[in-house]
């Protein structure tokens, strides 16, 4: 099988070394492998996305000598996809309008519960009620229905496992996929939510591994389950350590200092990244 890996950024900042990291990771993978290595641009968050950082995406990456296939992907394209799925997943009773506000589910989360995660559960509302809800125009989440995945699924759902390439070899982990509760998988006034759009893409562009920060290690296992829901076939999972700054805390796109845009704008080349990042073989 063709190794394909990707690196998939969101246009909400400048792109800092860690970024740095986990795109020259992927990238010398797929080189590695003779495979193919691709650009996917996460822009959903139309609130926060700006041309300005999508255009130095491209330039800091070309800037550290990578390339990649065209044409790049953009998940600003691909809502009537998104929607698509979403209808097929309400037509299955496995999503449900949710009309909890955060300060709702706040209050949920410090009410005391017989299991962790019964704060994130609920059941649909009742027909008449979410009518109401609908004729007054109030904003709602689709969450999935934990319980109808299960039900769906039958013993499956508590036997789903995810591959994960290690330093050792690849080892199958639990995906847990009840823990995380009814999760969003989309929004009325913003389209499919991180989890669903990123299980779809890689799927539809043949992602073979997906390498990401170890922060995003207990989301493969959510993931693993929407693709058994979708009936498609997951990739294998790489999870790399986080580059932190001097204060021990992951970067973030605000720290100025750390973003490639302004290395190169101070005289530093691609080396002076290099140098600074830990070995780029996981």
């Amino acid at each position: 099988m063709e190794t394909v890996t990707r690196f998939a950024p969101s246009p909400t900042g400048y792109l800092h070394i860690g970024h740095a990291y986990s795109a020259l990771i992927n990238f010398d993978q797929a080189i590695a492998a003779n495979g193919r290595f691709v650009l996917r641009i996460e822009d959903i968050d139309q609130t926060r996305c700006r041309p300005e950082y999508e255009a130095g995406i491209f330039e800091d990456l070309s800037w550290l000598g990578l390339t990649w296939e065209e044409p790049v992907i953009r998940q600003s394209d691909r809502m009537e996809l998104y929607e698509a799925r979403l209808s097929e997943l309400q037509e299955r009773g496995l999503i449900y309008r949710c009309f909890k506000t955060r300060k709702d589910i706040e209050e949920a989360m410090r009410a005391p519960h017989d299991a962790p995660t019964d704060a994130f559960r609920s059941r649909p509302m009742a027909p008449i009620e979410e009518r109401d809800n609908l004729a007054a125009s109030k904003p709602y989440a689709w969450r999935l229905s934990m319980s109808e995945a299960e039900t769906v699924l039958g013993d499956v759902f508590t036997s789903l496992t995810f591959v994960e390439e290690t330093k050792t070899g690849k080892v199958e982990s639990p995906a847990y996929a009840g823990r995380f509760g009814d999760v969003v998988l989309g929004r009325k006034d913003s389209g499919a939510s991180y989890h669903l759009s990123s299980v779809l893409d890689d799927s539809d562009q043949g992602i073979t591994h997906v390498t990401r920060g170890e922060d995003l290690r207990d989301a493969a296992g959510l993931h693993v389950l929407l693709y058994k829901l979708f009936d498609l076939s997951p990739p294998v999972y790489r999870h790399h350590a986080l580059i932190t700054g001097k204060d021990g805390k992951r970067l973030a796109k605000r720290d100025h200092t750390a973003n490639l845009r302004a290395m190169r704008e101070n005289g530093q080349n691609p080396n002076d990244v290099k140098a600074l990042l830990p070995s780029l073989t996981l």
